[in-house]
């Protein structure tokens, strides 16, 4: 700690060898800072930026030297977690990339390469996985029953659970700052999750989220409030609430970020289904028992998979979409580490 110091001029970043940047995800704030940085920083020099979601292209193109730009991703809680997303953008050079690879091994974190995409790899899937969630509580679970199914088969936390612990407030500013460009024809499931924050209900950083916490205490208690809250709204999108049994919910959940996982490969945002499943070992609380979502899809079996997710398909719309590579994978008997 000794070695740590505080300052307000970005002239003391002149000698840095790599700068990281961690203010929160305003593309126009990022593209502010990293202009300063590259009129102050010295030739060579690697800047950072710990964006979970932004296109580090468009970071990268607000410098001069968009070869020294990379995304170096940490997860919360960064002393903890072990993850950490390397993001190459499309001009990032070779050595960049090795010496930001090198570095996350020195720091002892464990680095994945990884594309430029929304989200890149573990947070698009995340999106999935929480809006799965949050349509399964408008269709009449609770996010006890949806939390307490996930953990019960092994992760860490279940996806509500998760939110109050990130903050609910993260996700909606995120949301509240695609609204003008998002694609109006895709599913939009967080309707609850934005009226919790709007309440100033962002998770146990303020004792209210999608559970109550107690003063000093990050025990999860369900809330009446948002129970009566999650009927309304479902009464509001004329959705009759039905009983949900944990097997759904873990269908729906998981297999959400199997079909959003194969995408990724495809597209080759990720370079193997290993790497998506390191991934969520170390940065999401997948449970390590279970080799992660990729490796679990090729346990369980594509063509099964496959064909719960055409159903859920028919039965829930457009988000369900399948994955050409997983349906190709499937009719040919093949599974993600035959790719």
């Amino acid at each position: 700690m000794e070695l740590i110091t505080g300052t307000l001029d970005y002239a003391d970043f002149s000698d840095a060898d790599i700068v990281i940047e961690a203010a929160f995800e305003g593309m126009d704030l990022k593209k502010e800072i990293f202009g300063k940085l590259d009129a102050v920083c010295k030739p060579g020099a690697i800047l950072a930026s710990n964006t979970s979601t932004l296109d580090v292209n468009e970071i990268a193109a607000s410098t001069n030297r968009p070869e020294d730009v990379i995304g170096t991703h940490f997860f919360i809680p960064a002393n903890v977690m072990k993850l950490l997303e390397i993001v190459r953008a499309d001009k990032t050079s070779a050595e960049v990339i090795a010496t930001t690879m090198k570095l996350a091994r020195t720091i002892k974190k464990v680095g994945v390469l990884v594309g430029v995409c929304d989200g890149f790899v573990g947070n698009r899937m995340l999106h999935a996985y929480f809006g799965e969630a949050q349509a399964l509580v408008e269709q009449g679970a609770l996010p006890q029953q949806v939390d307490k199914a996930l953990y019960d088969w092994g992760f860490a936390m279940g996806p509500f659970a998760v939110m109050d612990l990130a903050g609910i407030d993260v996700g909606w500013r995120i949301r509240k700052g695609k609204e003008a460009t998002r694609d109006l024809s895709e599913p939009y499931n967080s309707t609850v999750a934005d009226r919790l924050a709007e309440m100033g209900r962002f998770g146990q950083k303020t004792r209210r989220g999608w559970y109550i916490y107690e003063e000093g205490s990050r025990v999860a208690t369900p809330d009446p409030e948002v129970e009566q809250m999650l009927i309304t709204v479902s009464q509001e999108k004329g959705i009759t609430r039905r009983q949900i049994s944990d097997q759904e919910i873990f269908k729906r959940c998981m297999y959400q970020l199997i079909n959003v996982g194969a995408n990724i490969l495809e597209e080759g945002i990720a370079m193997r289904s290993g790497d998506i499943d390191v991934i969520y070992i170390y940065g999401y609380g997948f449970p390590v028992f279970r080799g992660g979502p990729m490796f679990y899809g090729d346990v369980v079996g594509l063509k099964e998979i496959a064909a719960d997710i055409e159903k859920f398909h028919s039965e829930h719309g457009s988000s369900w979409q399948p994955s050409d590579l997983l349906t190709r994978l499937a009719t040919d008997g093949k599974g993600f580490n035959d790719k």
